[in-house]
């Protein structure tokens, strides 16, 4: 077994480790709306879900050239953001919007992407993407002991799926093909799944199962 020290890393090594240890990621292909109407699209791994009543999800977002990065000034400003899954067909789309662009650059414009409006928020989504999670802001933890990130977490507003990845009144992961981030700038698709050989009958006081 080898050791790595959080003492001995400095930034960059310990992104590096960490992305590659903490795989799959889901990605949230978050859109926002800078002060002045330009849409911006970017691409954050750091991404989960956090709560169900009221419908949370959290996004770590860091600094680019010391300065935060657009989508969480875009998002601290105007308290809205939509959160879109990207499919396998869009890939390079996705890894495009993760370029550098100013911040009154508009990505769907520049990359090519068509947007839909948002439904119960100003903010638009992806009209490719087949989910859309419409948040409102609902806190910023500022993380500014770790080099200005921030996390962001979403109140979900509206939640759009389109009909073709849904079965059994759930969406289906076979039907969804989502993108998954590994580490070194790899992503995954979901593959085989796993059945343990035997399922937990462990249930929570709540009645609810475990994750």
């Amino acid at each position: 077994m080898q050791h790595f020290l959080a003492d001995d890393l400095d930034y960059e090594a310990a992104y590096r480790l960490l992305t590659c240890c903490v795989v799959p990621r889901p990605i949230a292909w978050v859109v926002s709306l800078a002060h002045s109407g330009a849409v911006n699209v970017a691409p954050f791994s750091c991404f989960t879900y956090l709560a169900p009543l009221p419908p949370l999800i959290g996004i770590s977002v860091g600094t680019h050239g010391g300065r935060p990065k657009d989508t969480a000034s875009n998002i601290r400003a105007t308290r809205h953001f939509t959160v879109n899954i990207a499919c396998e067909e869009q890939l390079d789309e996705l890894e495009a919007s993760a370029a550098e662009f100013g911040p009154e650059e508009s990505e769907p414009q520049v990359i090519g992407i068509a947007l839909a409006p948002g439904r119960s928020i100003p903010v638009p989504r992806i009209e490719a993407a087949p989910i859309a999670l419409e948040c409102s802001l609902h806190r910023i933890v500022a993380l500014d002991d770790v080099g200005g990130h921030q996390f962001i977490i979403g109140r979900v507003q509206c939640i759009s799926v389109r009909p073709d990845v849904l079965a059994n009144g759930t969406v289906d992961p076979d039907l969804l093909r989502p993108i998954a981030r590994l580490g070194s700038g790899r992503y995954a698709r979901v593959g085989e799944r796993l059945e343990p050989a035997r399922r937990s009958r462990f249930i929570l006081s709540s009645g609810n199962p475990p994750d």
